[in-house]
């Protein structure tokens, strides 16, 4: 099992799909002394890309968006793991949930280098509460 999973809350932001747009975020977020514990953007529709970002200072991000007139999504919820990388490190959390029927909607796993790896997944919301409680988290 990873050394820590959390409940992490997230919002996201759709910004044009082009070049220079994710960087644009993430320096109006580096501005605004906004740490970020996952950045994740994908193609989202015609010329759109859908920008998730988990952050534990949801004010300090809702300031920078307010400034700067972006729309945030509702805060959504999603799982973070963190530990040791060694084969296999992801399989604890999504076998749980697996051998309770949850499935697992969406996941992504990095290296982080010096021996650590992170992962955020997500459920549905309606299994996100079930899904706790079989992680041990809070």
């Amino acid at each position: 099992m990873p050394d820590t999973i959390r409940q992490v809350n997230y919002c996201y932001v759709m910004a044009p799909n082009k070049p220079g747009a994710a960087a644009q975020i993430l320096g109006a977020l580096r501005d605004g002394n906004v740490n970020l514990l996952v950045f994740s953007g994908f193609p989202a529709g015609r010329n759109q890309a859908q920008i998730d970002l988990v952050t534990d200072d949801h004010e300090g991000l809702k300031a920078v968006a307010k400034r700067l007139k972006w729309k945030l999504s509702r805060v959504k919820r999603a799982f973070l793991a963190q530990g040791r990388d060694e084969p296999g490190a992801a399989i604890a959390p999504v076998a749980t949930l697996a051998d309770s029927k949850i499935n697992v909607t969406s996941a992504t796993a990095i290296a982080a280098g010096d021996g650590r790896f992170g992962m955020i997944f997500w459920v549905k919301p309606a299994q996100h509460k079930r899904a706790a409680k079989l992680l041990g988290v809070n």
